[in-house]
C-alpha cells in the first residue's frame, strides 16, 4: 500500500467537491468544506495490489480561487455556465520500486532490483468547464512541472447530472491523452534501467478512456455523503508493459467521504 504526503489531499479537481459545496447551503455554496474520506484503487503495477488511502477532505471556493482535494487554482473567467481556470494539482501515479512484486516482475522477465522509482508529480494546467441543461463538459490540459515525467496530459470529460430522491448523481465519460514522455515514464522502462539489462519498452503516447459516476447526498443541513466509482481502460500498448500486472486491461477505483460546508 502506497502512502505519501500528498495522498492526504487525494483526488484532483473532481466534480464531487463542487457538489458538496452546493449541497451545504441553500441559495449559494459555502466557502469552506471539511470532512474525511477514503479512496480505494487497484494498482496497475505488477504485485502492488490495492491501494487504500484515508485522508481529510478540504475544499475552498471563492470568486477568484478554489481548492478541491489535491487540486486548486484561480479562475481566469467566469461567465454564466462557462469557467476557465489555471490549475495546480498532484499526480499520484508514482511507485517506489520496492512496492512492485518481485515474483510478479520476474514472471514478466524483470529484475526488480534493476528498476528505479516512479515519482509522483505536480501538474500545472488550464481547465475549461461548461455547464448547461444538456450536461457538463470539461477540457483540461496538464503538464508535469516537477520534472518527474516532463510530459503532459490532455483530457475531455462529459457528465449529465440528475436528481434521484435527495441525491445528485452524475454519470460521466471521458478520454485522456498521455504524451509519449508521460506514458513512457509511468508505463515504460527508463534509459538507466535498460542500461542495467532491463528490457527496453517504450509504449509512446496513449489514449485512455474512462467511465464513472459521482454521487452526493446531503443530510442534516450542511452535511453531505460524497461517493465516486470509476473505471479506466488501458489500451494494449499500456497493458502490455512488463511493469503492469499480467492480464490487467483496466482499473477500478472508488471513493467515499463525509463533508460539512461552512
Amino acid at each position: 500500500m502506497k502512502l505519501s504526503i500528498l495522498s492526504f489531499l487525494i483526488l484532483s479537481t473532481a466534480p464531487h467537491w463542487a457538489f458538496a459545496q452546493q449541497a451545504g447551503q441553500p441559495g449559494g455554496a459555502p466557502r469552506w468544506g471539511l470532512g474525511v474520506g477514503a479512496a480505494v484503487s487497484e494498482s496497475v503495477y505488477a504485485g502492488e495490489g490495492t491501494r487504500v488511502t484515508p485522508f481529510p477532505l478540504i475544499t475552498y471556493d471563492s470568486e477568484r480561487f478554489f481548492w478541491r482535494g489535491i487540486g486548486g487554482g484561480a479562475y481566469l473567467l467566469r461567465y454564466d455556465g462557462l469557467s476557465i481556470a489555471a490549475t495546480l494539482s498532484a499526480r499520484m501515479d508514482g511507485i517506489d520500486k520496492d512496492d512492485f512484486g518481485k515474483a510478479e516482475l520476474a514472471a514478466r522477465g524483470i529484475d526488480r532490483d534493476k528498476l528505479e522509482d516512479r515519482d509522483d508529480s505536480l501538474d500545472l494546467g488550464i481547465a475549461i468547464n461548461w455547464r448547461g441543461r444538456h450536461g457538463e463538459l470539461e477540457f483540461a490540459l496538464k503538464r508535469d512541472a516537477s520534472g518527474a515525467s516532463k510530459g503532459h496530459e490532455a483530457s475531455v470529460k462529459y457528465g449529465y447530472p440528475f436528481q434521484w430522491g435527495g441525491a445528485r448523481i452524475v454519470p460521466h465519460t471521458g478520454l485522456s491523452h498521455l504524451s509519449s514522455k508521460m506514458a513512457n515514464y509511468y508505463y515504460g522502462t527508463l534509459p538507466g534501467e535498460a542500461a542495467r539489462g532491463v528490457v527496453d519498452y517504450l509504449p509512446g503516447s496513449a489514449v485512455v478512456p474512462r467511465i464513472g459516476v459521482d454521487v452526493v447526498r446531503p443530510f442534516a443541513g450542511r452535511w453531505a455523503v460524497i461517493g465516486n466509482v470509476s473505471y479506466r481502460h488501458l489500451p494494449g500498448k499500456l497493458s502490455d508493459s512488463p511493469l503492469v500486472e499480467k492480464n490487467t486491461n483496466g482499473v477500478f477505483s472508488a471513493f467515499v467521504g463525509v463533508s460539512r460546508g461552512f
